[in-house]
């Protein structure tokens, strides 16, 4: 695989995401009509999805542009497990702190609306 790996990998995991949707997708409006063939709808989706993926990968365009992208997220410099823990708990304050206050707004209204309808 080499150097182009994640491209490879891109593109596999897009054609089976794409095939999931479109298995849902024609899933969904079968079952409007009639109860949908299950296998004949899986191959279906995975041969276009297939399809839809070789075409992509070939597209000097789209590879070009994965391409890009993959080398964008070499130059990324992730968190330690240290800021990321840290980072983690200040959303977790965060989120109590706001949880509190609008629990305290709903109690507040509750009870002026309680007081308003009686």
């Amino acid at each position: 695989m080499g150097a182009n790996k994640y491209i490879h990998l891109t593109f596999a995991v897009g054609v089976l995401v794409v095939a999931f949707l479109l298995f849902k997708t024609g899933d969904w409006i079968w079952s409007y009509f009639s109860k949908p063939n299950e296998l004949l709808l899986q191959v279906v989706a995975m041969g276009v999805a297939v399809v839809i993926g070789v075409v992509a990968y070939r597209s000097k365009r789209v590879f070009a542009a994965t391409e890009d992208v993959t080398e964008e997220l070499k130059k990324v410099t992730w968190p330690s497990r240290k800021e990321t823990y840290y980072g983690t708990i200040v959303v977790l304050v965060t989120v109590m702190i706001a949880t509190v206050i609008l629990s305290v707004f709903d109690a507040v209204w509750a009870f002026l609306t309680g007081k308003l309808l009686k």
